[in-house]
């Protein structure tokens, strides 16, 4: 069928037999070409609840640590530090 779209190929290995024969467990009535655009779409989906829990582990470290270390330096840490450098 004609298109203007990108076109994949793939082979059924090993590995992409297992994956849509446990896709086939899932959805029986599918044929294979089926499972497998489901599979990719579940890929997808896995990758951006992983992109979404790493974002959001950030943002609790970035909370948990915030202010943790206030009065470390003091008020004229950074004034001091540059007197030493060379002009």
């Amino acid at each position: 069928m004609p298109t203007t779209r990108q076109r994949y190929q793939v082979t059924e290995t090993v590995t992409v037999g297992h994956a849509l024969d446990a896709a086939a467990e899932e959805w029986p009535d599918e044929p294979r070409s089926k499972l497998l655009l489901r599979l990719i779409s579940l890929g997808e989906q896995a990758l951006q609840n992983s992109r979404s829990e790493q974002i959001l582990a950030r943002r609790i470290a970035i909370q948990e640590t915030s202010g943790k270390y206030d009065g470390v330096f003091g008020e004229n840490y950074l004034a001091e530090l540059r007197d030493d450098w060379p002009a």
